[in-house]
């Protein structure tokens, strides 16, 4: 009869421990219709620009600007010039309000290597500027991963093949409408036989640009890959770099986002998701940040870069069918689940209050509190 009735105690103490704990909030997305796919995000105050992908019009690549409940297209004028301009997927636009950077790429030639375009102009018209092939093909091309504009001048970021080993991470600067590619030599963007640098996404923080990815560090029996940081003192001068703290035997910074005085990375440490944040001007401030659930991340997953609000932050994650929301700081994270969103998540940005996301072939929004 005793040992009946504790058992009786012990299932109403559970239970009421089950009620007291808080369910997490399930975030409640709404599709936003456009006239073709989303592919990548760009905004500023209170305005979203929009990369399209209209896979079944004559010219692929459409840019639609979205200002409260008012959707415009962007013309990109005149039609585009180059031979892939027509075909090609946007890879990363940057816009500050007043101008607009987007650069494209579709696969093609007997090799299938993605042949880029690049495209200047405002939200009033944008226009492909054909390039020489060997600005960013031929035998010793790389690949490109961001364009950026800040207050110091435009920039795309990517690679291009070292004379020492691998790729050194290379810069093209504009020069009226063509693109130089900047010489890294003496730079810590070469490549050395012992340490590969690898960029995959950039921002800027002021007149600095801020790149993130993963360095190969090469040594008798040992090949480490370590989450990495890289920044320069003004667009492409002075340039610097750090490995990112507790990175452990493989890790990777995947995108990189920067406030007024902070930047975070979000990123993978052995396969689990993680988040860094660092002061620019000091690389000793570096920290990996603590108490983030254990969410499988890796190389072959995309992220979209993590959203800035206050001092919070807010990042988007697949875990595996479930599109979850982490908010907080570090050591202190609410992890809410998502209605609405599914597939790959693949960018993410804050307009005013409204978080929108691009998930799957779709575009959504919520209202952060």
């Amino acid at each position: 009869m005793r040992r009946a009735l504790l058992l009786v105690v012990l299932l109403l103490l559970t239970a009421a421990c089950s009620e007291d704990k808080p369910q997490a909030q399930v975030v409640q997305w709404s599709q936003v219709k456009l006239p073709a796919e989303p592919v990548v995000l760009a905004g500023h105050d209170a305005q979203l620009l929009v990369g399209l992908r209209d896979r079944d019009a004559e010219v692929v690549p459409r840019l639609l600007l979205i200002d409260g409940n008012r959707q415009s297209e962007v013309k990109l004028s005149p039609d585009p010039r180059s031979p892939y301009a027509a075909l090609a997927v946007w890879k990363s636009i940057a816009y500050d309000g007043r101008r607009v950077l987007a650069l494209g790429g579709a696969a093609g030639g007997a090799h299938a290597n993605v042949r880029w375009t690049v495209w200047t102009g405002t939200t009033a018209g944008v226009q492909e500027h054909p390039q020489e092939f060997n600005t960013f093909g031929g035998p010793d091309a790389g690949s490109l991963h961001s364009a950026v504009i800040g207050p110091a001048g435009q920039a795309l970021l990517g690679s291009w093949a070292s004379k020492v080993s691998g790729t050194d991470a290379a810069v093209w600067l504009p020069e009226g409408t063509k693109w130089i590619r900047q010489d890294s030599t003496g730079t810590v963007l070469r490549s050395t036989r012992g340490l590969l640098p690898g960029p995959g996404d950039a921002t800027v923080f002021g007149d600095s640009i801020v790149q993130t990815g993963s360095q190969v560090r090469l040594a008798p029996n040992v090949v480490r890959q370590e989450a990495a940081v890289w920044r320069s003192q003004r667009l492409n001068d002075g340039w610097s770099g750090f490995a990112l703290p507790e990175a452990g035997e493989r890790s990777h910074g995947q995108r990189v986002t920067c406030g007024e005085q902070l930047c975070t990375v979000t990123g993978w440490v052995e396969g689990k998701l993680a988040l860094w944040q660092f002061d620019p001007a000091k690389p000793d401030s570096a920290r990996r940040l603590k108490g983030l659930p254990e969410i499988a991340v890796g190389d072959k997953t995309p992220l979209p870069p993590p959203v800035l609000d206050g001092d919070q932050i807010v990042q988007v994650v697949a875990d595996g069918n479930q599109v979850k929301v982490l908010t907080g700081r570090d050591g202190h994270w609410t992890v809410q689940p998502s209605e609405g969103p599914a597939g790959e998540v693949k960018d993410a940005r804050l307009v005013g209050r409204t978080l929108y996301l691009v998930a799957g072939a779709t575009l959504w929004k919520t209202e952060l509190s």
